[in-house]
């Protein structure tokens, strides 16, 4: 009596397995994509727009009387956030510059630098920073009008950024 018996036809199993093959394939693909593009996000600063302007009086903004306003435009255009943690001027760190500069910087929500060793300013993917560096005119690098100034950027994933801005 169970001669005569059969299970699945060869026809049924065959359709069975390749159907669970491919929905294990394509379960595989998706959990590996989304490995994938967690460790390929990557940052990208621009400087689309830097420039230097001479001021005579900062109206309280710095204890500065007379100098330059530096302002330097930086726009992530990377998969990733940025965090800028130091700026170089004529390759020397801004923290171990001691008197005569001051920095700010402005976001959508507001910020003031407070320390310079201590540098930490956030870029998030997709949007833009723009920092503002004041020079004064008394400072003892004897800096005047025609001057170029050597600015890199420098953020904590260990990419620079160069620029250069003249003074006018």
């Amino acid at each position: 009596m169970k001669r005569d018996k059969r299970a699945l036809s060869p026809v049924i199993a065959t359709v069975i397995l390749i159907s669970v093959t491919i929905v294990v394939a394509v379960s595989v693909a998706y959990w590996m994509g989304a490995i994938a593009g967690s460790y390929t996000a990557f940052e990208q600063i621009e400087l689309p727009s830097t420039y230097a302007q001479y001021f005579t009086d900062l109206g309280g903004t710095t204890d500065l009387d007379e100098g330059w306003k530096i302002t330097i435009d930086l726009r992530n255009t990377g998969s990733a956030d940025a965090t800028l943690d130091s700026v170089f001027i004529n390759s020397v760190p801004l923290k171990d510059i001691a008197s005569g500069w001051a920095l700010d910087y402005s976001t959508n929500t507001g910020a003031n630098v407070t320390s310079y060793s201590t540098l930490d300013i956030s870029i998030p993917k997709g949007s833009t920073v723009t920092l503002y560096i004041y020079i004064s005119k008394s400072t003892t690098y004897g800096w005047t009008p025609g001057t170029n100034i050597d600015l890199k950027m420098h953020t904590a994933a260990g990419k620079d950024y160069p620029t250069r801005v003249k003074l006018p």
